[in-house]
């Protein structure tokens, strides 16, 4: 009886712990580590990963996994209905399985890929407002048994707890998403786009180095509007988004400045590197054919103006002005072009 109390009490101390931690932040990833550690010290298990349904996609995503091959599985997709995991999510109901040789919904894809060998799994939905969002998986008890009614017991109640947390944490992190990009391209805004040339600005300054700007307009845009409506102008602009993502470096940032007007900040870069990744854009996007999964095949072509400091300017309010006064003499003289500010 005394033992029974003792271990009743220990379990309610770690499940105020759990609480604790998890009500002590909204980052998502500090949610989803604190979730994976408190699994792996109440179930003894070879694996554990968390995987959290896209909402675009609709699919799951291993957000978190460790264990012994658990870093190759981070950022890997599943459908859901595919494997134990995907049943989960989609049935919306947890699940043991003691051995998944017996079981034809396991899929043994990511065994292969890792070199991990699944024997028994147990997997439970991260269930808010009703939503599946989520699932956390157990993969082999360090014991060799099968997992039992106790261990799921354990892990629904954790769960249910790191559920809200989770939700939480998503939506903080939407909101956050939403006030530096732009609803639509999901590139950043302009409110990034500031914050970003002013960091940028500083560090060229310090270490003598230059900062380059390209501001790209779209040619004749508002004939596509005209002809096929504003929907099909706004699947343009994400197609133009794309092509822009596509053809910059991974320190470079893309902004939607508004409209059908682009900016590109291009850290450590003189004008005349700037002049060739602009020349790249510009020709990705004249060779590139808009909304054929429309049915429709339409070309477009971009005006690009360059000014970088301190070459030309002083200051991000003169960066983003000199770029743009480039551009519009490009536009006004020749259109599908790139000229640097004070060249020809």
């Amino acid at each position: 009886m005394r033992e029974e109390m003792d271990r009743k009490a220990e379990e309610l101390a770690f499940y105020v712990d759990v609480g604790r931690a998890l009500t002590s932040t909204l980052d998502l990833k500090a949610i989803l580590k604190t979730v994976m550690d408190k699994t792996r010290d109440l179930i003894q298990g070879e694996a554990w990963s968390i995987l959290l349904v896209d909402e675009e996609r609709q699919d799951l995503v291993f957000e978190v996994a460790t264990g012994e091959k658990g870093k190759k599985l981070e950022k890997k997709r599943l459908k859901k209905g595919q494997g134990i995991a995907g049943w989960v999510a989609q049935e919306g109901v947890p699940l043991i399985v003691p051995d998944v040789r017996k079981d034809p919904r396991f899929f043994s894809g990511f065994d292969e890929k890792t070199k991990f060998t699944t024997r028994s799994v147990m997997a439970v939905p991260i269930i808010s407002k009703e939503r599946v969002i989520g699932v956390v998986e157990v993969i082999n008890k360090k014991s060799g048994e099968s997992f039992g009614k106790k261990d799921l017991d354990l892990l629904l109640k954790l769960v249910d707890q790191a559920a809200i947390a989770v939700e939480h944490a998503r939506i903080y992190q939407k909101m956050a998403d939403l006030a530096v990009t732009d609803d639509l391209t999901n590139l950043f805004n302009m409110r990034y786009l500031a914050r970003t040339l002013e960091v940028e600005i500083e560090r060229a300054r310090r270490h003598g180095a230059s900062v380059s700007l390209i501001f790209i307009d779209l040619d004749h845009f508002k004939e596509i509007n005209d002809q096929h409506g504003h929907l099909m102008g706004s699947r343009v602009l994400v197609e133009v988004a794309q092509i822009l993502l596509h053809n910059i470096r991974s320190i470079d940032v893309v902004a939607r400045y508004g409209g059908d007007e682009f900016v590109v900040v291009l850290p450590q870069t003189d004008p005349a590197a700037a002049f060739a990744i602009a020349e790249r854009v510009r020709r990705s996007i004249a060779g590139h054919t808009f909304l054929k999964g429309e049915g429709l095949q339409i070309r477009l072509t971009a005006s690009c103006g360059i000014a970088a400091y301190p070459d030309h300017a002083k200051s991000k309010e003169d960066l983003i002005r000199l770029a743009d006064e480039a551009m519009y003499r490009v536009k006004h003289e020749v259109r599908d072009s790139v000229y640097i500010v004070g060249h020809g």
